[in-house]
């Protein structure tokens, strides 16, 4: 609190002797007064702090590193295959097979067929790169509303739900295309078809080259949650002097 003795002191060493008034020298006091007791509350504060552009385009530029950082993880060489929260395991309905390649020591071609898998989705992430960014660029005001103040993976639930099934048909021709040279794959596919007659294999595990799109994208979008968790809980790693503060209000507020 201001004493009005002080407040008194600093107004009249301020104003010239000649404009000296006592009922204008009571209004300043109660000017500064009000603004004194203000509660911070009624300032700005976290989002509100921000335009709604500021806050979209700082949002745009947190996903598009997000994003390019997770494809250019999964691209590289054991991006899949060398990754224990990615890699694509023998499908559930081959495992038997898997298990007795071992036991009568061709346990090489079962780990060559584990290796095709995971190869053949390292080839086809780099094409997610091109569809994470458009889904970024056409973000609405209301989605980066609902992204910055939504959960922990917020920005990856709406990148799945805007480019799942277009980036399910960018990869699967590369899936395909690398899985052709497996000759293990091609007889899991003839021995799943048989397998959905029988009732003994699920529709969506009967050919090979779905069941590796599917975990492709599963691991993608899995690496991109990480990313947003991290920038979430450490803003000052985001790209860009908006990005962090705004991502730095939400956090503290």
């Amino acid at each position: 609190m201001i004493s009005r003795t002080l407040l008194l002191g600093m107004l009249t060493l301020s104003m010239p002797v000649a404009a000296f008034n006592l009922d204008d020298l009571k209004s300043k006091i109660d000017g500064l007064k009000q603004s004194a007791s203000t509660p911070a509350s009624s300032q700005p504060a976290g989002l509100d702090a921000f335009s709604p552009q500021q806050q979209i385009e700082s949002l745009k530029q947190a996903l598009t590193q997000g994003a390019e950082s997770a494809v250019k993880d999964l691209a590289r060489v054991d991006g899949y295959l060398g990754n224990p929260k990615v890699h694509i395991p023998v499908p559930d309905n081959l495992k038997k097979a898997d298990s007795a390649l071992r036991k009568i020591g061709l346990g090489k071609y079962a780990d060559e067929f584990v290796t095709s898998m995971n190869r053949s989705a390292e080839a086809a992430v780099p094409e997610a790169k091109a569809l994470l960014i458009a889904a970024v660029k056409n973000m609405t005001v209301t989605d980066a509303k609902n992204i910055l103040l939504g959960n922990d993976d917020a920005a990856t639930q709406y990148f799945r739900r805007n480019t799942e099934t277009a980036l399910g048909a960018k990869f699967k021709p590369i899936v395909v295309n690398s899985m052709q040279k497996v000759r293990l794959a091609q007889a899991y596919n003839r021995f799943a078809d048989k397998g959905v007659k029988l009732g003994l294999v699920k529709e969506q595990d009967a050919h090979l080259d779905d069941y590796i799109t599917r975990k492709a994208l599963d691991g993608l979008y899995l690496m991109i949650a990480e990313q947003e968790k991290e920038i979430r809980a450490h803003p000052l790693q985001a790209t860009g002097d908006l990005a962090q503060k705004i991502f730095s209000a939400i956090r503290n507020q």
